[in-house]
């Protein structure tokens, strides 16, 4: 008799699974979708980091360190891998290091002048980036210490010394907004319509497109929170450091636009499905495609270009961007404007999306 109950409960338990599709089709694609977007995005091999390289004044020629120096950079790669870096020339230090502070490189060799050949080699990085830095600190001494000269090479970063906590810790930010809305936003409307309360709502004077605001509404607010908990644990244990009440408040504004825009998303996602087991899978989808490309983890840099492109439509990574030029950066709205715009793009589209999803529903 246990032998026969257990059988018959497996069998209408794998009908059921076998009967949607759906579920079958997820269950083999995510598998794919993590060898494919998380084996790509964490670890690639790096390559084609601009670097700017400059003679220091009073410029009179270029000297054999200059030369050599650079000749060596420019041939540094890995087997059967491309240029580890791109090596952009520059006749004016402030100008080479005016484009490293507008993050158009990622480093700047200042070479001492023709009068002063004995003068070391002065490296800037930007230290807000990950492994980056140390490969660009490598390549140099390598390139300096391949001429034969005795000139050494002192190292500044910009930006101080970040360790991988902070780096990744503005990243889980974003985190905790998307996971806030998949349980507080999607899931609970879900639920709501198992339980009948939209039913419920239809039956009242409230209008569909009230329903989903509200919604939207209240998914913002219960993200923002989230985020902005965890905003404070990156201060009390990662050590970011928020140095003044602009820079507090802009922190709160990506927040704040981000949370509209992912709940948004994952709202009108959810009004699609009728079932949590569908929109579970679909939500666990999306939090690998978007978290995986934004570059919490490791450098857009060094993902493969199919994988750059979900970037530059990914408003996680311009999200975890701003968050990192405010904090790590120390850097305003003269540097996160297209940021802000692209998320309230991102937001304002996702609005309308769930609006139109939502009523599309329904009927």
């Amino acid at each position: 008799m246990v032998l026969r109950g257990a059988i018959a409960i497996f069998n209408r338990d794998f009908k059921k699974f076998l009967s949607n599709p759906f579920m079958l089709v997820m269950t083999l694609a995510m598998p794919i979708m993590y060898l494919l977007v998380f084996g790509n995005a964490i670890g690639g091999t790096i390559t084609g980091i601009p670097i700017g390289v400059v003679q220091d004044t009073p410029y009179v020629t270029e000297t054999p360190l200059y030369t050599q120096a650079v000749g060596n950079l420019g041939m540094l790669h890995q087997s059967g891998k491309a240029d580890t870096f791109q090596v952009i020339p520059y006749t004016d230090p402030g100008i080479a290091k005016n484009a490293l502070e507008k993050e158009q490189l990622y480093g700047v060799v200042v070479f001492p002048p023709a009068n002063a050949p004995g003068d070391n080699v002065q490296l800037y990085l930007d230290s807000s980036e990950y492994t980056i830095p140390q490969l660009v600190e490598s390549g140099v001494i390598a390139a300096v210490s391949q001429t034969g000269t005795n000139s050494s090479v002192n190292v500044v970063n910009i930006y101080g010394t970040i360790g991988y906590l902070e780096f990744f810790g503005i990243g889980i930010i974003v985190m905790a907004i998307f996971t806030s809305t998949m349980f507080g936003g999607g899931l609970a409307m879900i639920r709501d319509r198992e339980n009948g309360i939209i039913e419920g709502y239809l039956v009242t004077p409230v209008k569909r497109s009230s329903i989903i605001i509200g919604t939207i509404g209240s998914g913002t607010v219960k993200a923002f929170f989230a985020g902005f908990a965890i905003f404070l644990v990156n201060i009390f244990v990662a050590g970011v450091i928020v140095r003044s009440a602009q820079d507090f408040f802009l922190v709160l504004l990506v927040i704040f636009m981000t949370s509209i825009g992912v709940t948004s998303l994952v709202v009108s996602l959810a009004s699609r499905f009728s079932n949590q087991q569908s929109y579970a899978s679909v939500i666990a989808f999306m939090n690998l495609l978007l978290f995986m490309t934004s570059g919490v983890f490791y450098p857009v840099i060094g993902m493969p270009d199919w994988l750059r492109w979900i970037t530059a439509v990914n408003p996680e990574a311009y999200a975890i961007h701003a968050l990192r030029s405010i904090t790590l950066r120390n850097q305003g709205l003269d540097v996160i404007w297209f940021d802000l715009v692209a998320i309230g793009i991102f937001s304002i589209a996702m609005v309308i999306l769930g609006i139109l999803t939502y009523r599309r529903t329904l009927e």
